[in-house]
């Protein structure tokens, strides 16, 4: 997120979800490392931005195990009025990173 997107260093907003191998299904061409990341952002970053977020992901998830054929992602932007957070609609904060990348 900070090489791809430039967000700040201490810039910490993420979740995690582990399924159960019981409740998690994938194809049967993917391995039970199969992952999916899926990133819901402001809109605003540019096509080259996001391509090379998912660039850098292809390759950084290879020495973890991850086979570039094991990983999906989606990248899904909205606009920021809306997002509401810290009281305020985004439209509204002043960010301390820049979107439009």
């Amino acid at each position: 997120m900070m090489d791809a997107l430039q967000y700040p260093a201490d810039k910490r907003f993420h979740r995690f979800f582990s399924l159960d191998p019981s409740d998690f299904f994938y194809p049967p061409d993917r391995s039970d490392r199969y992952t999916i990341l899926e990133f819901s952002m402001f809109e605003g970053r540019s096509v080259e931005a996001k391509k090379q977020l998912i660039r850098l992901l292809f390759e950084r998830v290879q020495p973890l195990g991850i086979s570039t054929q094991d990983l999906e992602i989606t990248i899904f932007e909205t606009p920021k009025h809306n997002w509401g957070f810290r009281g305020l609609p985004g439209d509204e904060h002043q960010l301390n990173y820049k979107v439009d990348i």
